[in-house]
């Protein structure tokens, strides 16, 4: 039996009633959000997948297409082309609202598609390339946002796990058992005045009649 080692006062039951009926709402709070925080990672699980089977039809479309257009352009052409093409992303951390918190995500804004050289040099096949990888990358861009939310969620999710354990196995059985503890010690006491006062009571009687 696990119990505070605290005098077995009508005080200290009080206070350890009031502890345990906190510990239990507090249990039944966590395991609430556990269950959600749950949920909502494997709502997050279930889009990573769907995205990174998009993203192995991308690679399955976006390689044949680099390898076309390697063959049609040439590999050292392709090379010269691509040194003059420069797009800017902007990276940046976002806050998204899940399960009633708020999680620090990624937001990355893809530039617009340009095909940033002279028409001189203009190949189908290299259009076709670009727009390809543009798609590629903006599955990417989506698939590390949510992997981001989903491996915060995991984490939620073991950090409340432990606490609704720690309760469950030590803070509530603790407090249940001091109570217990406590709650027998005061009737013994009880018992104890009840008989010595009755035994009072008999000797006083027994004095008077002699």
């Amino acid at each position: 039996m696990a119990r505070e080692q605290i005098a077995p006062t009508k005080s200290n039951l009080m206070r350890v009633k009031e502890r345990l009926v906190t510990a239990k709402e507090g249990y039944d709070l966590l395991e609430q959000k556990r269950e959600i925080l749950v949920m909502e990672l494997m709502r997050k699980v279930e889009q990573v997948k769907l995205l990174e089977r998009d993203l192995d039809q991308g690679v399955e479309t976006a390689y044949p297409c680099l390898k076309r257009m390697l063959i049609v352009v040439g590999r050292e052409r392709a090379d010269r082309l691509s040194r003059n093409i420069k797009y800017s992303f902007d990276l940046r951390e976002k806050r998204v609202a899940v399960a009633g918190m708020t999680l620090p995500s990624l937001e990355v804004r893809l530039p617009e598609v340009e095909l940033k050289y002279s028409p001189a040099n203009s190949f189908a096949e290299c259009d076709e390339t670009v727009l390809e990888f543009f798609k590629l990358l903006k599955i990417l861009t989506e698939l590390a946002a949510v992997r981001t939310i989903a491996w915060r969620l995991a984490r939620e999710v073991r950090k409340t796990q432990r606490r609704v354990n720690a309760l469950e196995k030590m803070v509530i059985p603790t407090a249940r058992d001091t109570k217990v503890y406590i709650e027998a010690a005061l009737e013994e006491k009880d018992r104890d005045a009840f008989f010595t006062s009755k035994l009072l009571k008999k000797k006083g009687v027994s004095g008077s009649n002699a």
